[in-house]
């Protein structure tokens, strides 16, 4: 968004309880449990499927996906992409799931998250 009113707006109403009730809640986590190789990924594919723990408003759920993981001169890296349904951590705002008369106004219930984590030791 580059309309600065509406980017505010839009802000503001991710941050409210509707959303994500940042004031409440400030931060979200992911609290990684395993990583187990996949076998014969190629090099440049993801090699790796991460298991965790997320919480998003105070709701913790275990998540897995893949993702590219690598250690290099004492460097950790992990890259990749996960969906997330929203409604499994009770963002149910204009969710069709739980309001069936809501019709074209509805939000989709999964988003995804793109990530590039580096870790020294």
């Amino acid at each position: 968004m580059t309309d600065p009113e509406n980017h505010a707006k839009f802000v503001g109403h991710m941050s409210s309880d509707d959303f994500f009730g940042a004031e409440k809640y400030p931060t979200s986590t992911f609290k990684i449990t395993s990583i187990k190789p996949i076998a014969g990924a190629a090099a440049d594919a993801d090699n790796s499927t991460i298991t965790g723990e997320m919480t998003i408003k105070g709701v913790t759920q275990q998540i897995s996906f893949p993702a590219k993981v690598g250690v290099k001169n004492g460097v950790a890296a992990a890259t990749g992409k996960v969906t997330i349904d929203r409604t499994k951590f009770g963002l149910k705002y204009g969710s069709k799931t739980f309001f069936d008369s809501i019709g074209d106004k509805a939000i989709y219930d999964e988003f995804t998250l793109a990530f590039n984590i580096v870790a020294k030791q």
